[in-house]
């Protein structure tokens, strides 16, 4: 059996970067790398082991023995083991066993930057070299305007496992490559600009949805190899929709072949369980403070950037991140230095983290899910903010789901929860969420939430909607809500696609389609969707009738919209609105159309603007506003 030869791809450079935590492309120097060695075909490994006085590869080809090949330890005091073992090859399976100094402690770990892993419940790393050739050149070169943020960003955000099932063969997942055909096609079809996939890294408990991810470096081996993926990403690009990935930097599982207690020590995670351990996903939280640690992160960060051409990272958690009473009872957390509640490591972090990937790659963008106060989430870190491009906007999603499961008769006594949004929509550049964690856990699908016999459930999905897509900000939709699913979300299955021989579930879908076309052919919805000057109230107090209007303006005055959206079931004749100018009130899009099983109400395709001042406005006109329903106009 060959052992193991002195070999290296680190530089001292490399040692000093990584050590100082500003080494971003550590995936080019750790893991397992297939390379050619005075004619020799093998493999380089390298793996970061501080608190090791023995590391071994073990894996086919040695039979899982120890002994056969041990790694050399540097002598540069970085804790890095590495060293060249001829005859291994790609597709090879493998792990480090690692002796530790602390009380003779044996783990057996993959690898932290493995690219490719078995399919789960097994869970070694599989030596693996990409070789997919990219055909996406035109979509990278002008991506930096498709993906900016007067760009229209409609993100379709799913989970790849239960979007569509093979019934033909035992109702398998479909996989990278089926995806890259169907899913394609279907994004076309509805006309999202963005798709959003929860985590595709590798994760071995299917309950997780893929939160609790073990090999960072390594696409889910559920939906084929490495390759497919890219091919995947690479369709998506090809047909000009932009990816968005789920990154989780905030915790990672126990799991015994993971990163927790790596080497014997608390090597990635905080060793103080006030900070390395999150009681409510019972998973360890990274030492943020520790280099190492954060040039892995950010690395990773860069490697789906880089790799596999992500377009967006949309970050995991960030409240969890940022506060260390998260979720913590008094006694179980630790104040900074200067008494708060703030975690100023994990903070740092992401700034950096941010300055980075925007520092290095042209046309991306970053995305928080963050649910708290926190000032400046979407502010330049130059301005003193963490970076972000956009943030989720969690407020105006549990106060307009609040205000819509109750019966419209109710509403004019919430007309609050409907408008107060606006109060605070422009401190940050926020994206709307109605996300997979909106039906999951009893809190049933969207149609599900929907008060009224049938038909008002369907007309108030629609007006939910079509609000959404009305109001300032970026949208996000989780699958199976375009074609109206009537069960909460089972990971397990598929989406109920069935349901789609029926028209009202149909009208559904072809709302979508239709709002997200209205979203990018109107500069009114998106040029200024971050920014106050981009919208106006027309009326925001009429709670009697629950009815509110408000105007949309891009960067020109013909791309000003004016919206009406009628919360309750009865038609409102000759209602009056304020207008801003002269002309004729054209109609873009009714949600009430009969096409998309509406009643077919609401005002004719063209109304004479009066010039009589009402409401503050120079011009009036009066409309037919449809039941349940929300009418776009512009000014002709």
């Amino acid at each position: 059996m060959s052992q193991v030869q002195v070999f290296s791809l680190f530089t001292e450079f490399d040692i000093d970067l990584f050590k100082s935590g500003k080494h971003y492309r550590l995936y080019e120097k750790f893991g397992a790398h297939p390379v050619s060695r005075e004619g020799v075909e093998g493999c380089y490994f390298a793996v970061w082991a501080p608190s090791a006085n023995s590391v071994a590869v073990i894996g086919d080809f040695n039979y899982w023995n120890e002994n056969d090949h041990k790694l050399n330890v540097r002598w540069d005091q970085s804790g890095i083991w590495e060293g060249f073992i001829p005859g291994v090859k790609k597709g090879d399976r493998y792990k480090f066993k690692i002796h530790s100094n602390y009380n003779g402690v044996i783990t057996e770990k993959a690898d932290p930057y493995a690219l490719y892993a078995e399919q789960p419940p097994k869970t070694a790393s599989v030596v693996w070299q990409h070789d997919h050739v990219w055909k996406d050149e035109a979509w990278m070169g002008f991506r930096t305007d498709k993906n900016g943020l007067d760009r229209p960003f409609a993100v379709y955000e799913m989970h790849l496992g239960s979007w569509k099932r093979n019934l033909e063969e035992n109702g398998r997942s479909l996989n990278y490559s089926e995806l890259a055909v169907e899913l394609v096609a279907y994004l076309k079809e509805m006309n999202f600009t963005h798709v959003e996939f929860m985590p595709v890294m590798e994760f071995p408990y299917e309950p997780s949805w893929g939160y609790q991810i073990t090999g960072y470096f390594a696409p889910s081996s559920r939906f084929g190899e490495p390759e497919g993926l890219m091919e995947l990403v690479d369709a998506l690009h090809q047909a000009e929709i932009g990816v968005i990935l789920d990154w989780v930097p905030s915790h990672f599982p126990e799991d015994a072949h993971g990163l927790g207690f790596f080497d014997g020590s608390h090597l990635y995670e905080h060793p103080d369980k006030r900070k390395g351990y999150h009681p409510d996903w019972k998973s360890l939280i990274f030492n943020y403070g520790r280099n190492e640690v954060r040039s892995f992160l950010i690395s990773n960060a860069f490697f789906w950037l880089d790799r596999f051409h992500a377009d967006c990272l949309r970050v995991d958690a960030v409240a969890s991140m940022l506060y260390l009473d998260y979720s913590r009872e008094d006694g179980e957390w630790e104040p900074n230095k200067y008494g708060g509640n703030e975690y100023l490591e994990a903070i740092e972090f992401i700034k950096e983290m941010n300055e980075a990937v925007y520092g290095s790659f042209e046309g991306i963008q970053t995305i928080a899910e963050e649910s708290t106060a926190f000032t400046g989430v979407t502010k330049p870190v130059y301005l003193g903010g963490l970076g972000f491009g956009m943030k989720w906007m969690m407020g105006w999603m549990h106060d307009t789901l609040e205000f819509f499961k109750k019966e419209s008769i109710h509403r004019r006594y919430h007309h609050n929860d409907i408008t107060f949004s606006m109060t605070y929509a422009f401190t940050e550049n926020f994206m709307l969420p109605l996300s997979h964690d909106e039906v999951v856990y009893g809190k049933r699908s969207l149609l599900g939430r929907m008060p009224g016999d049938e038909w008002q459930r369907f007309a108030n999905l629609r007006l939910l909607f079509s609000y959404m897509y009305t109001h300032p900000g970026a949208k996000l939709l989780f699958m199976g809500g375009e074609i109206a699913q009537s069960d909460e979300w089972n990971f397990l299955g598929s989406l109920d696609w069935h349901l789609l021989q029926y028209d009202y579930h149909k009208g559904i879908k072809l709302l979508v389609s239709d709002l997200n076309e209205l979203y990018q052919k109107q500069p009114g919805f998106y040029e200024k969707q971050f920014s106050s000057e981009g919208f106006e109230w027309i009326n925001y107090g009429d709670a009697e009738n629950s009815v509110i209007a408000f105007i949309r303006k891009g960067h020109d005055a013909e791309s000003t919209l004016i919206v009406v959206c009628n919360f309750t079931p009865v038609v409102r004749e000759n209602y009056k609105i304020g207008v801003p100018g002269p002309g004729k009130l054209n109609l873009l899009f009714n949600s009430d159309n009969a096409r998309y099983g509406g009643s077919g109400s609401g005002m004719t395709r063209s109304i004479t603007i009066e010039e009589n001042p009402y409401l503050g406005k120079p011009c009036s006109a009066s409309l037919k506003l449809p039941p349940l329903g929300v009418l776009v106009m512009n000014i002709l």
